[in-house]
Parts: C-alpha cells; structure tokens; sequence
C-alpha cells in the first residue's frame, strides 16, 4: 500500500526481505483465530519501498489484508509507533475521513518478532512523485484539490469525540515537537550539519503566539495518499504513525514543502511550471484550505514552513542513520544523506530570509 511504482499505481510487492522474515505459519494461525474473514492458506509478500515501518500483502483465499509492523532492531524512542498507528485509524474509521478498516492489534512479540496491526487492503493508486507523471494537467488539479478536502475534514474532526482525548496534549505542541526532532536529530546524527545546529537555535525562538489542536496527520503528502483506481479521489491515507493531537498548520506546511524545495531533492516543485501541469500554487492551496476549515487566516507561515523542512531533515537523518546501521529496508536509505544536509540548507535559508 505503500512505495509503488513512481509513476503511480498498484504498489510493487516482492519477496519479504531477509531482514524483515518471521514465521509466517505461526502469524497465519494467529490470525485465523482472530480476524474475521481470514481464512485457508496466506502467501505473504513485503511492499517494496518505504523507509519506515515494514509493511506487508497477505492474501488469503478470498481476501487480502495488509499488516505493518516495527522494523527490527534497536530503535528511537517513540518511533514507529504501530499502535498509534492502529488507534488514530480505528477512532476515524466511522468520520469522513478515509483510512482502511483496522481489524487487530498485536502487542505480543513473540508472534513475529515485534508489534504490529493488521488492517485491509485498499485497491487504489499511490504516486511518490508530487508532480504525478502520467496524469492530465485537469487530473494533478483535481486529485491535489481532493489532497486539500480530506486535510481540512480532518482538522474538522473532534479529537475527543472520536475518543482521542488522549492521543496528545492538546497546548504546546509546537514547542515539543521543536524539542522532540531537535533530540532524535542529535540521537541519530553521524556527520555534522551546521544548518541543523542553526536551525535548532532558531526555531525556539520564533515560536507563533497562537495555540491550536486537531487531529494531526504528521505526514500528510502525496505520497501518503492512496487514489482510487480510475478516479481523483482519495480512498484512503496511510502512514499514521506521526499522528497526534497537534497545531493543523503543521500538517498544512509540511504539505506543501514542496513549494519550498527544489526539484533535485527528488520533494520539490523548483523549476517546474507548475500551473502548466494543473498544480494549485502555495498561495491557491492555502485559501482553499482556509476556506474548508473555516479559518479566518493563516499565522506565522514561514515559521511552519522551517519548523517542516527542519523536521523532514530530522526524519531522513534518521533513516540514513539505520541504513549506516544496517537495518535498511530499501536501498535508497543510503542516498538520505544528501537529501537531508540539502532540505536543512533550503530551511535555515528561509529562515535567515525572514
């Protein structure tokens, strides 16, 4: 459900991956006494691509399902956090935002080796490229316009209505999170990044005045999204494990980072005409979503626009970190050097403009 081909489509499944295998008949009886529906014999395949929590295709006689576990190995505190993952998805299953239907959560490691839920599997489109090669240009506009609706239903959904009213503390989540990715930054750091070292001396002090909490996604992208197979809609998003109870505009800047970022970084829009292709510009998206949340304005933008970059450097420090560890899960790990030293030099960039 995750990574496929990058022009978009059904994702790519392969082999599970010899550092990611774990009895497969065991997990089978397992769920067989657990998860309606699952039944008769289970080929189990990796999706390929990702670079965070292992993820799986099981195919059952009759139905597929999709299970997604922590990687192996020692990790950061507080990362791959699966059971988040599970919790935030089931409290949304009945809202109008849509994500899979989750069936089970196992905590008992001695299952496969580590935590992991199961959920189904969604037929659909994902693309990792944001300006959605081999789409028409009327396609990119409605499919990011569709992007731009289930964000905002999100942040309209009520936290504690949905029963998250522990999911997150709803007051000072920026200066946490600010704190939390400057530590798993210096945790997983190996070489110097000077722009990084501003960066965490900069953003404590520009923190904005205004204080909010919605449900917050963590990873809202493109590249999160699951469209349905022929039409521009989005049938579900994936990759919770992020998710918290957090400021919506945090969310809504690291969408659009790739206004900010150039085009080599594999993440960015620089040096496209992005309206020839049908992509909304940053200031288009902006109103759309202000009018569907029914905002009266967007504060401190270029602040939520650092803070994202800075975070999305932390996220690839670390990814290159496991990769120099050897608990790789695709072979692009190791060019997460580059990216992230490239994102934190286009962050304090804008911060120093500012």
């Amino acid at each position: 459900m995750t990574d496929p081909t990058p022009t978009g489509g059904s994702a790519v499944l392969v082999p599970v991956l010899e550092n990611n295998r774990f009895d497969e008949d065991l997990l089978t009886r397992y769920l067989s006494q657990r998860v309606d529906g699952f039944r008769g014999e289970c080929l189990i395949r990796q999706f390929q691509g990702g670079f965070s929590n292992p993820t799986f295709h099981l195919q059952t006689s009759d139905r597929a399902f999709v299970l997604r576990k922590k990687p192996p190995g020692q990790l950061l505190p507080s990362a791959h956090a699966v059971d988040r993952e599970y919790k935030v998805m089931k409290a949304l299953q009945d809202t109008d935002v849509p994500v899979p239907r989750v069936h089970l959560l196992c905590e008992d490691e001695s299952v496969i080796g580590t935590m992991f839920y199961v959920m189904d599997y969604v037929e659909g489109r994902v693309y990792t490229d944001r300006l959605l090669p081999g789409c028409s240009a009327e396609q990119r506009t409605q499919m990011y316009d569709a992007m731009n609706d289930v964000l905002a239903k999100l942040h309209r959904v009520d936290y504690r209505a949905v029963g998250l009213d522990d999911f997150g503390k709803p007051s000072g989540y920026v200066a946490r999170q600010v704190a939390r990715w400057s530590k798993q930054y210096l945790a997983s750091a190996i070489d110097d990044t000077p722009a990084m070292n501003h960066l965490m001396e900069w953003l404590p002090k520009h923190l904005p005045s205004q204080d909010e909490a919605t449900i917050a996604h963590g990873d809202y992208r493109i590249g999160n999204l699951l469209f349905h197979p022929t039409q521009p809609r989005v049938v579900a998003v994936l990759d919770w494990e992020l998710s918290t109870i957090g400021h919506p505009l945090g969310d809504l800047a690291y969408c659009c980072s790739a206004y900010h970022l150039p085009a080599s970084s594999g993440r960015g829009f620089d040096g496209n005409d992005i309206q020839a292709l049908g992509i909304p510009t940053e200031a288009q998206f902006l109103e759309d979503y202000r009018r569907r949340s029914g905002r009266a304005n967007i504060p401190d933008w270029t602040f939520f626009i650092v803070f994202s970059l800075f975070r999305s450097a932390g996220i690839l420090a670390g990814v290159y970190r496991r990769s120099v560890d050897g608990q790789g899960v695709d072979a692009r790990m190791a060019q997460a050097k580059a990216a992230y030293q490239d994102i934190a030099a286009r962050a304090w960039e804008i911060a120093e403009g500012s």
